[in-house]
């Protein structure tokens, strides 16, 4: 378990090399109503929104936006989804805005090529739908971006690397709603995770693509 030793000193760039041709980005749910005024609010998107879209600019063919999408009433989920909904019923698909669910607008001009996948809980792996769209794409590589970085960023990364991809996040490209638990985050990423996360900025990603 130990797998973050042998890069403790490790810093931000990418340790193991140019991308390859086996990678697509990831985009975590950069949505109206995490970009926009809502409880739900991710106040840091729109400082990271122009790096995200610089990212997809490079090759939209090869990006999939994934979107949370919540259930019409709480009364459709079950377990501790029943209570989460129940605190938060205005985010519900029966008094939110339906467009809200939508991408950033900066955003939606690059679907297609650029896909969607929607998700009804924080991590994309649930089900197993994108690992095989992935697999069929011969995808071994994923560059992430998105929010929250210790929410539905985190549970990307976790699965991420439970199923074998390289993973590098773009650390000028995502985005939370506090200052310490995103850095608290960054620094777990380095210190634990040194041999399956890298972290480096757009520019270095962008050029090592």
């Amino acid at each position: 378990m130990q797998n973050g030793d042998l890069l403790a000193t490790k810093r931000d760039g990418l340790s193991f090399g140019r991308l390859g041709e086996g990678w697509v980005h990831l985009c975590v749910d950069m949505q109206r109503m995490f970009a926009e005024e809502t409880p739900w609010t991710a106040a840091w998107m729109p400082r990271v929104l122009p790096t995200v879209v610089a990212l997809v600019e490079l090759a939209p063919e090869r990006s999939i936006f994934t979107r949370f999408v919540p259930p019409r009433s709480f009364e459709n989920v079950q377990g501790t989804w029943r209570r989460y909904y129940e605190r938060w019923q205005m985010m519900t698909r029966e008094r939110l805005d339906s467009d809200m669910i939508e991408l950033a607008p900066p955003l939606r001009r690059f679907v297609p090529p650029a896909r969607t996948f929607d998700k009804l809980v924080y991590s994309p792996w649930f089900d197993g739908r994108l690992w095989a769209q992935l697999s069929r794409l011969s995808v071994d590589t994923l560059v992430i971006s998105g929010a929250e970085t210790e929410v539905c960023v985190l549970s990307t990364v976790l699965g991420a690397i439970d199923l074998g991809f390289r993973v590098i996040i773009a650390t000028d490209a995502i985005c939370s709603s506090a200052d310490s638990t995103h850095d608290a985050m960054l620094e777990i990423y380095h210190s634990r995770f040194g041999m399956q996360v890298e972290t480096a900025s757009s520019a270095e990603i962008l050029e090592a693509a």
